[in-house]
């Protein structure tokens, strides 16, 4: 084995340009061209750091490759990669989220760059080169710290099936985050990293210095972030002891503090059939009293819009079962004879992993409001489905608790949401590495065709 070295890296500032667009929070990148390293691939905008600081580097190399002005103030660390490439020696990329600037991006420098556009954070480019997606993806599953070692022979664009990179998680919040919360509910004197092992998901469970515990969650973009505020500040409330509850909110940082709630998650738990049957019960009635929390239903659009199937499908394709897509299709052209319900509060991500159950004292508890917002009360019972699936006496349960049966209007298009949650969750689960959204997505679709196929 040959001796240690002094490690000596240089130093590489990445700009992440992020800006929201409809389908959620999208970043800059450029395409390498000519007789350059990588020309081909796509990338973020970035370079050596030179005689300067690193956060001059940023705002130098932007301004070379894209036009844009950004000022040292609105720059914001993001996440650090300790790099090594297929050949040549380990370097440290500094990636930095930038999300105000002046100018419009441009390719500034033609021998070096062909093309420059705006990705969604979910749809990113082919090819791509592998150092710069390990920054993404790090960023995207909100880490501080990401190893990126490639072997030798590895290419150069980003490739899944050698994917190289580890994550490092953080303990606590970056330092804007923590001093919010302080602000908002004292010295904390432990943190811990509840989030989901998904890409942009960052939650901590903070432990008062002098008791108390809240959560602390930074939304992946504004459009969550405004939608789990405005749900908290309103219809939740009235759920009561059912819900958390707001604690502070700041807008600059997506971030939001509320108070813990009890019980254990339903998700994954093993239940005895008869307290199975409460806690569906107890589903059902929690569903109607969001669906009651405003005065009455309001005219709305009906169904979930369908302009995505066709960027689904492409995704979904490959793990699609004969007469799968066929029946999608068929199912989504069935929607334009389907009539309009009324828009009423909804959660949007009902299912048993946002709900808590405390036995000894049988309340339930809903959590996440994200995705929460105005809709057919039907787009509530879309993921919930598949947890009873099997079990009429769960189904009963559910419709006990909620007061009433769906109506056959109903029916009709919890299968359309059904069909279309599911193609979308393959989708993103192939393309983020999610094995349990695209099984989840199969599965439905297996149950959906089952009952069209037996239906009357």
């Amino acid at each position: 084995m040959d001796a240690l070295t002094r490690a000596d890296a240089p130093v590489d500032a990445h700009l992440l340009a992020v800006r929201d667009g409809d389908l959620g929070p999208e970043v800059l990148l450029s395409r390498r061209a000519g007789d350059v390293y990588a020309s081909g691939l796509w990338h973020a905008p970035s370079g050596h750091v030179e005689a300067e600081t690193v956060v001059d580097a940023l705002v130098r190399e932007t301004l070379e490759e894209t036009g844009l002005v950004v000022d040292p103030a609105d720059v914001c660390v993001a996440v650090t990669v300790h790099h090594r490439p297929p050949v040549g020696r380990a370097r440290i990329g500094v990636f930095f989220e930038v999300r105000r600037w002046s100018g419009t991006p441009r390719v500034m420098e033609p021998d070096k760059c062909d093309a420059m556009e705006w990705f969604a954070l979910d749809e990113l480019p082919e090819p791509m080169v592998a150092y710069c997606r390990a920054g993404l993806d790090a960023y995207r599953a909100g880490a501080h710290l990401g190893v990126h070692f490639q072997e030798p022979g590895d290419p150069l664009a980003h490739d899944p099936a050698v994917d190289r990179l580890m994550l490092i998680p953080g303990a606590a919040p970056e330092g804007a985050v923590r001093a919010f919360a302080e602000r908002a509910v004292g010295r904390i004197a432990r943190w811990t990293d509840v989030s989901w092992a998904r890409e942009a998901s960052r939650v901590w469970r903070a432990h008062g210095a002098e008791g108390g515990t809240w959560y602390v969650k930074v939304h992946q973009n504004d459009r969550f972030h405004r939608r789990e505020v405005t749900a908290l500040r309103g219809w939740v409330t009235g759920l009561g002891e059912a819900a958390p509850r707001l604690v502070a909110a700041d807008d600059t940082l997506r971030a939001v503090v509320i108070t813990a709630v009890g019980g254990r998650s339903l998700h994954g738990a093993v239940l005895p059939p008869e307290q199975e049957r409460t806690v569906f019960h107890r589903i059902g009635q929690l569903a109607a009293s969001i669906h009651d929390s405003a005065a009455a239903g309001r005219p709305g659009g009906g169904v979930l819009a369908v302009g995505n199937l066709t960027r689904h499908l492409d995704r979904a394709r490959p793990h699609l079962a004969y007469g799968d897509e066929e029946f999608i299709r068929m199912t989504v052209e069935g929607a334009a004879a389907l009539p309009t319900l009324p828009d009423v509060p909804t959660h949007g991500d009902f299912q048993l992993r946002n709900l808590r159950w405390d036995e000894g004292s049988g309340t339930l508890y809903v959590i996440d409001f994200e995705r929460s917002e105005d809709g057919p009360a039907i787009r509530d019972f879309v993921r919930l489905s598949d947890s009873w699936h099997g079990r009429p006496d769960l189904l009963a349960a559910v419709m006990d608790g909620y007061g009433r049966p769906l109506t056959r209007e109903e029916e009709a298009q919890l299968t359309l949401l059904a069909a279309m949650d599911a193609v979308s969750g393959i989708a993103y689960g192939t393309a983020h590495g999610d094995p349990g959204l695209v099984e989840r997505g199969l599965r439905t679709l297996v149950r959906l065709r089952t009952d069209h196929h037996t239906a009357p």
